[in-house]
């Protein structure tokens, strides 16, 4: 027993000294910081929750269409809207009027004197400046100068060719123009050609009265006993003759060729290989066909 006690006191002893070395310290780290509470302004909002939601519901929308605002202030914009005002107006424009029919009578100055000047210098419009005291006005400037029956008769009479006149371009400064064509028609003082879809008139020619003559009964009458013949008639005289008429195509019959297998040629300078067996391998190369 004295044997154990021993050790068990060296033992004893050994643990108290390197427990002695042994810092009994601990690292501790700092504590955690608690959680900021939510200030007024960093607090939920449920509008800004809503708005999130609305957004999301919007259909997506390409960012490169530009954007259908429907209002027509830029300038072009009502250079357009004045020109088609003066298209449908019989009579010169006011400056005033064209601004009033705009609804830019209020606008500043700056913004109509840049609309007046621009109807000014326009290639549709024409400008008649101030002459005695009388205003200065606008109108439409059309392809043709021509508003009615009669100036449409001199204009195409003052033609040195024969191309007649596009209805379209006189519907461009006269919307009423067909139903003068019509008329005019009717009394045998215009040639007119006319779409075969809606009957509308699309070119017109002077109808020279001079060029009208009448043709004797009789002469009519001997016109008319000539026989024509019949269709096919023409087409079999002229085959009997050996012609082909030039609407009928003449089938040529190309002569079929037989076509031969062509003859395998024997490879020449061929590599003998067997040559340890000449003595016993005949040589048939003179039976092939």
């Amino acid at each position: 027993m004295s044997y154990l006690q021993n050790k068990v006191q060296s033992f004893n002893a050994n643990l108290g000294s390197v427990a002695g070395k042994i810092s009994n310290k601990r690292t501790i780290g700092p504590p955690a910081k608690p959680a900021p509470s939510p200030t007024p302004s960093q607090a939920s909002d449920p509008s800004k929750n809503d708005l999130k939601r609305k957004r999301a519901d919007l259909p997506h929308v390409p960012f490169s269409q530009p954007a259908d605002t429907g209002v027509g202030q830029h300038i072009m914009t009502q250079v357009t809207y004045a020109i088609e005002f003066l298209k449908n107006k019989d009579q010169p424009q006011t400056f005033p009027a064209i601004l009033q029919y705009l609804s830019v009578q209020t606008r500043e100055e700056s913004y109509k004197n840049a609309l007046e000047k621009i109807l000014i210098r326009h290639a549709k419009v024409n400008h008649e400046p101030k002459r005695d005291g009388s205003p200065a006005v606008f109108s439409f400037r059309p392809v043709h100068n021509i508003r009615s029956g009669e100036s449409l008769l001199q204009y195409l009479q003052s033609q040195r060719d024969a191309q007649g006149l596009s209805v379209k371009e006189l519907r461009d400064g006269w919307p009423s123009a067909e139903d003068a064509i019509g008329k005019l028609e009717a009394e045998g003082r215009l040639l007119v050609t006319r779409n075969k879809k809606d009957n509308h008139a699309r070119m017109v020619w002077p109808n020279d009265s001079s060029l009208n003559f009448e043709i004797d009964e009789e002469f009519k009458q001997l016109w008319h006993k000539i026989k024509l013949p019949e269709p096919g008639a023409l087409a079999d005289e002229l085959e009997k003759e050996g012609l082909t008429p030039a609407n009928k195509h003449r089938l040529i019959k190309k002569p079929t060729k037989t076509q031969e297998k062509p003859k395998r040629k024997a490879r020449a300078g061929g590599k003998t290989t067997n040559v340890h067996m000449a003595g016993i391998l005949k040589d048939f190369s003179h039976l092939k066909k």
